[in-house]
Parts: structure tokens; C-alpha cells; sequence
């Protein structure tokens, strides 16, 4: 069968039975297509002929191509889908990509504000201007309650329960989950509403919004990252700060006062527990640097 045939049903494999994105479609076939160039270029019949060792070869290849360690793994990804829909479609017997080793990727840990460098992004929102009661209420909520930004866009006032102190967020996979309200968050949430809400026109449907433009729709991500980055430069925060940075540190400042590692994964509503991990090690770097500058034999 010609290799062109093999893509074209590996495509509407990826699209119909795997419901994968055009987006994740598209980078697949680029890897197979990376795949079908290296085959050529070392003589091979046809891809199906491929071997364990021609995809090492192929691997090094990437590896003197100067691509990094995340690139090369998502290519090698890319491959193994690609075999193992031919051993499904019994155009191969062995999956020669079976054994394939990826590249070990270290996990960056993410960027984290110190408490201060929150308080000061926090008193830069001139409270003068109408949206300033709103940017206010919108930092101490990513920061209070760990949320993501689709979450904080999402959220509606049905869904917080002033007398009982918590609110209900809808995270990834339609998950449900309950976070404590701070009386921090509750005070800059009434503010806000009595602040700014008040003064501008609803439209019909948005009425349980809690996040409002002046045009009274709800604000999009890109308006609460716009938001973030204007006032870290305008107190200079050299940081790469986005909506999530407000999440990571709300994580690690529970974690290094103390908080339990599955009580800040349920407030994160991480399915797994490893992905919550990150921040012992962010929380670990802290204490040392503490420790460090506590310890007699490193003061001047």
C-alpha cells in the first residue's frame, strides 16, 4: 500500500475514533511525515519496513537536528501512534516503536510570587477607576481560592455561598469542587459588586456572571491576562506573571505553612496527586534558602 494511503486513513483514525483536535491531528501527521523523510533518506522500501534500530537512528537524527528533549518526545509520540494504528490495522505484526525510550524531560517548575510581590501588584490597581474595585476582586480571587482563569471567567454568583464561606467551581472534566471563601475575597466580591456592577448595564444572560466588562458580558482570559501583565509593568515585576502564577503560589504558600499535600491537591482539583507534588519542591527550595540563611556558619 502506498505511504500516502497509510496517513490519509491514519488521519481519519486520529480524527473519528480518537476525537482528537485538528490542532493535535495536524502535528501528528507532521511527525509521520518526518518519519516517511528519514525513511527515504536511509533507502527503505516503505515505512512499514521500518525497524527498532532504524528508529534509534531516527531519534539521533532529532537529537543532531539540535531539537530539545520536549520536541524530540513529542515526535516520538507522534511515531508510536502512528505504529500502533498499523498493527491495528494489520499492516504490521510487530510495533517496532514498542521498546522506543523517550527523552527524559525535566519538569520546570513553575514561576511563584512571594506574598509581597502579591500585595504590591494588588495596591498598583488604582481604585479610582471603575473597573478598579473589579481588578481587585479578580487578583484576590486567583490568588484566595487557587482557580484557574477559565474557572474565574466561569464563575457565577449562584455558586457562592456568602453565609456558609465557600464557592463551587466546575474545573477540568466537569469536575465539581468546594473552596473555602476567605473574608478577603468575600469583602473585594461585595465591593466590586456594589462598586462597578451597579453602574453598568447587564445584558440579558449574564446576570449571574460574577467577572463583567463594561459592556456587560463576562471578560474573556485574555482580558484577566491583560489585566495582570499591565500592572506588573507598572510596578516594574520583572517576573513572567500570568492568571496562573496567581495558582502556583497559592499552592506553594499553603504547602510552606503547613498544609497537607491532598488537601492542596482537592483545592486544585489535580486527579492525581504527582501532578500536585511540583510545589513540595518549589516549598523545599524555600526552606533551604531559609535554613541556609539561618544557619550559623553562613552568616557574615
Amino acid at each position: 500500500m502506498n505511504v500516502n494511503v497509510y496517513i490519509n486513513n491514519f488521519e481519519s483514525y486520529l480524527k473519528i475514533e480518537k476525537g482528537l483536535s485538528e490542532n493535535s491531528i495536524q502535528a501528528y501527521l507532521s511527525d509521520v511525515r518526518k518519519l516517511t523523510d528519514f525513511a527515504e533518506s536511509i533507502h527503505k522500501p516503505t515505512i512499514v519496513t521500518i525497524t527498532h534500530d532504524d528508529l534509534k537512528l531516527f531519534i539521533g537524527e532529532l537529537f543532531d537536528l539540535g531539537l530539545a528533549a520536549r520536541s524530540q518526545s513529542r515526535v516520538i509520540s507522534g511515531v508510536k501512534q502512528f505504529f500502533q494504528f498499523l498493527v491495528l490495522e494489520d499492516a504490521i505484526k510487530i510495533d517496532p516503536s514498542e521498546l522506543l525510550d523517550t527523552p527524559k524531560i525535566g519538569r520546570k517548575l513553575p514561576e511563584v510570587l512571594t506574598l509581597e510581590e502579591i500585595d504590591t501588584l494588588i495596591a498598583a490597581i488604582d481604585l479610582s477607576k471603575s473597573e478598579g474595585h473589579r481588578n481587585k476582586a479578580i487578583l484576590e480571587t486567583l490568588y484566595s481560592c487557587g482557580l484557574r482563569v477559565s474557572e474565574l471567567v466561569e464563575l457565577k454568583f449562584s455558586s457562592i455561598f456568602f453565609p456558609e464561606k465557600f464557592m463551587r467551581v466546575i474545573g477540568k472534566g466537569n469536575k465539581e469542587r468546594l473552596i473555602p471563601l476567605s473574608k478577603t475575597v468575600e469583602k473585594e466580591i461585595k465591593l466590586y459588586k456594589e462598586n462597578y456592577r451597579s453602574q453598568i448595564d447587564i445584558v440579558k444572560g449574564y446576570e449571574d456572571y460574577v467577572f463583567l466588562n463594561r459592556r456587560g458580558k463576562s471578560l474573556t482570559r485574555v482580558m484577566i491576562f491583560t489585566i495582570i501583565k499591565d500592572l506588573a509593568n507598572t510596578v516594574g515585576l520583572k517576573k513572567n506573571v500570568s492568571p496562573h502564577t496567581f495558582r502556583h503560589s497559592f499552592a506553594t504558600h499553603l504547602f510552606e505553612n503547613g498544609a497537607n499535600l491532598r488537601a492542596i491537591q482537592e483545592m486544585l482539583g489535580h486527579e492525581s496527586i504527582l501532578t500536585t507534588e511540583i510545589y513540595t519542591h518549589i516549598g523545599q527550595g524555600a526552606q533551604r534558602d531559609a535554613i541556609l540563611n539561618c544557619h550559623p556558619r553562613n552568616k557574615k
